[in-house]
């Protein structure tokens, strides 16, 4: 079904579907950005539709909403512990088609990877239901089509933003009665089918190559460039990593919490081992490790597609302006070069 619905009616919508969800969206928050007096776009709770920021990308992803940045898991004392609670309420999310596309990323990682389930992953993820946001032109740093993320149909609700109203595609029935005073309207969902950027993703055809490929001197380049700040994979809506930490209350050092923050491999000392050893010592091997895991190693492992969805949000938030579109092309270069040396 179709409808279109003012800003004071969706706003009405709003205030019912908070008995039974938390509304999360993409949220503007002025004079926190990077510089002074510039904002940020993130995602937080929303009671109106007037906060949802349609007209521009987040610069953090949706996944804050599934695995936020710190994360309490379980308080204990010396001899019990209990687990953190989280709220009845289902959560309903704005994203765009990449997002979407990256929470089946996120739900591969953290649900059906090894056998073993997060427990604290889940207990959110099941609760979630996707009002999709209309992207029919995307920004200068996007590249989902290429990676094949431009378009789902994984959503309850998709959203079309005008001057002050909505056009309304409800897929799925539940939803149907909170609008059933607005007008009916016949609108569906489109996508975007040409980014500003195209990206030919190469493939490596066997170990040799890859052998060859992690040895290559373009990795280094990035030792000059880097400085391995982790931005990239905050803002990355893919990543997982995550650090844990015991926290003691100076009260009484028998009683704490035990939190979980992300982490970043980009990050010094993020493969440090006991011993002093470190797998990847210098800005290059970590950005080596990160480029091919997310155009090699997650599609190697799960046999189907690139853990990167295309959101560009590590161009855009990279203080040294290195572009993942091009690092990929670098990749693919040298990858033909190690194809000629072995013919």
């Amino acid at each position: 079904m179709g409808y279109k619905v003012d800003f004071k009616q969706m706003n009405h919508i709003f205030e019912q579907l908070s008995d039974e969800y938390d509304i999360y969206a993409p949220k503007r928050f002025k004079k926190q950005g990077r510089y002074s007096d510039t904002d940020i776009v993130r995602y937080d709770r929303v009671e109106n539709i007037e906060d949802v920021v349609f007209d521009q990308k987040s610069d953090y992803p949706a996944k804050e909403v599934l695995s936020p940045i710190t994360q309490p898991l379980f308080y204990f004392t010396e001899d019990e512990y209990r687990e953190s609670k989280v709220n009845d309420k289902k959560i309903l999310i704005f994203m765009r088609p990449c997002d979407v596309h990256a929470m089946k990323r996120q739900n591969r990682v953290y649900l059906q990877n090894g056998g073993f389930e997060d427990f604290y992953y889940k207990r959110l993820q099941e609760k979630v239901k996707i009002v999709l946001m209309e992207c029919c032109t995307g920004w200068d740093t996007c590249f989902c089509v290429s990676m094949g993320t431009n378009k789902t149909d994984e959503y309850s609700i998709g959203v079309r933003c005008l001057d002050n109203e909505l056009l309304v595609e409800v897929k799925d029935d539940e939803f149907n009665s909170y609008f059933e005073d607005a007008a009916n309207d016949d609108f569906k969902v489109e996508f975007i089918e040409k980014n500003q950027i195209e990206v030919k993703i190469p493939e490596i055809k066997d170990k040799e190559v890859l052998a060859k490929l992690k040895e290559h001197p373009m990795w280094q380049s990035f030792n000059s460039r880097c400085i391995s700040c982790g931005a990239c994979t905050i803002a990355c809506s893919t990543c997982t990593c995550f650090t844990t930490t015991d926290i003691m209350y100076n009260e009484n050092m028998n009683i704490g919490e035990r939190k979980r923050t992300s982490a970043s491999c980009q990050i010094d000392g993020f493969s440090d081992m006991a011993g002093g050893h470190s797998f990847r010592p210098t800005a290059g091997d970590r950005m080596r490790y990160k480029i091919l895991h997310k155009f090699h190693d997650y599609k190697a492992r799960f046999k189907d597609y690139h853990m990167c969805v295309g959101c560009g949000r590590c161009t855009s938030r990279c203080p040294e302006y290195i572009s993942v579109t091009k690092t990929v092309e670098k990749m693919a270069a040298a990858i033909e070069e190690i194809e000629r040396e072995g013919k």
